[in-house]
């Protein structure tokens, strides 16, 4: 029949409101040149694991060698290993700051960065307030006091609807 077993391709699940938001800011920027988007810092959180395995490994071995040491994967219990959280920016001209998060990113971890890292780059990077700052739709991103933050200082940059 042609059929074999295989694992399926993982997509992210966007929503028709997402799509229709991406294609909504898609058109607002279809004419922005190169020299536009070089005005642009890009920001976004991520984490790192040291030791993770979906578990989802292959390997092609004969029916007797399941305990064979090239044919088997090493496992650490839920947690182990360890990893890091950062957060950084990057613009056309240069590398932003890659900030270590220590904890769980809340709207106060936020506003922090934003204070300490975000505003000092832009203003230096962009001393003529024509930068525009990134970020995604994070819950901590979207909070009041960042929203207020931001507010207060649109006078030197701005933020990128996203």
């Amino acid at each position: 029949m042609g059929y074999n077993s295989r694992r399926s391709h993982r997509v992210p699940l966007i929503f028709t409101t997402n799509r229709k938001k991406r294609l909504q800011f898609a058109r607002a920027h279809q004419n922005w040149t190169v020299e536009d988007w070089k005005n642009v810092a890009w920001s976004d959180e991520s984490r790192f694991l040291l030791r993770h395995s979906d578990g989802k490994i292959r390997i092609w071995r004969k029916q007797n060698e399941n305990m064979d040491p090239s044919c088997l994967v090493t496992t650490v219990q839920a947690g182990g290993g360890g990893g890091v959280m950062v957060w950084g920016m990057f613009s056309w001209h240069t590398l932003g700051p890659l900030v270590p998060i220590g904890h769980r990113l809340n709207a106060t971890a936020y506003l922090s960065i934003v204070s300490d890292h975000v505003h000092p780059f832009m203003t230096t990077m962009y001393p003529s307030s024509d930068g525009y700052f990134q970020q995604d739709n994070a819950p901590c991103h979207k909070a009041r006091i960042i929203s207020n933050w931001f507010l207060e200082h649109d006078n030197e940059f701005t933020v990128l609807k996203w």
